[in-house]
């Protein structure tokens, strides 16, 4: 029998001994209440409520605008909705960056403000001491490395990260780094399915990839691309498993055709 399907609500454990049994994890973002509670009666282990929130919630061109207010106005939308996964936070860009003593502090806002169950930061050696410290007040820290968006206007670019020696080695050492320290998982993002799988066999704690191959412990997609809600974005490492923005494109002109002619509400539909 499977590691997930014996529990009744999936903890940072459950992951650790899903990795080690060799199942996949499975992932996505949410953001609301009502997508977060079909996400998690799907059986998703883990719900990222993501800062890509500040993409596809409000709008903006990068995740850097969305502010610890609004993500923890979304972690409660969230948590109020789920019963069974676990549920991981982004802190936003600015709430734990070179300052330790402000990224326990954000940290602390999101756990007791939402309910969340972990907290999620982006690098490796340059944040150490804010994870140390996140981690020291008993607060579950998940790591993120590759392509790190907060860091878009140091890039400059979305391409994919860590495809030379060097910066290869320096994910390498980050990926264990966040191991030696107790973070409990690490996302890695859009870098070569090569080294995505190698970090993957050289560290005890779970990987969750996103454009970086199958050899990752396991996925995550935003849950509006994966829906095709939003046709805009198409890169190569997406799957769309549905088309809602037609489907929703046509019920919301059949609504306003029957609005329009007369045919909405029936005498049925009215009291």
């Amino acid at each position: 029998m499977s590691v997930h399907s014996e529990v009744k609500r999936i903890t940072t454990n459950v992951l650790k001994s899903m990795k080690k049994k060799g199942e996949k994890i499975a992932c996505l973002t949410a953001y609301d209440y009502s997508m977060a509670k079909l996400v998690d009666a799907a059986g998703v282990e883990l719900i990222l409520v993501g800062d890509s929130a500040s993409n596809v919630m409000a709008g903006h061109e990068t995740t850097l605008p969305i502010t610890l207010d609004q993500m923890i106005y979304h972690a409660q939308s969230v948590v109020r909705a789920v019963s069974r996964s676990l549920v991981v936070v982004d802190l936003p860009f600015g709430s734990y960056q070179g300052n330790s003593t402000q990224a326990l502090k954000s940290a602390i806002r999101i756990m007791k403000e939402s309910g969340a169950h972990a907290v999620k930061m982006e690098g490796g050696k340059e944040i150490e001491e804010s994870i140390v410290r996140v981690l020291s007040a008993g607060i579950p820290v998940m790591g993120h490395l590759g392509l790190t968006p907060q860091s878009i206007y140091k890039f400059g670019t979305y391409t994919v990260r860590a495809k030379g020696n060097e910066e290869a080695d320096l994910l390498k050492e980050n990926a264990k780094l966040l191991t030696d320290l107790g973070c409990f998982g690490v996302v890695l993002e859009k870098i070569p399915r090569a080294l995505a799988a190698e970090v993957t066999a050289s560290i005890d704690i779970p990987t969750v990839g996103i454009g970086a191959g199958s050899g990752c412990d396991g996925q995550i997609l935003v849950i509006h691309d994966m829906l095709g809600i939003n046709k805009d974005f198409s890169p190569r490492f997406l799957r769309r498993y549905a088309d809602l923005h037609t489907e929703m494109t046509n019920a919301f002109t059949g609504y306003i055709k029957d609005v329009k002619s007369g045919d909405f509400p029936s005498e049925r539909e009215s009291y």
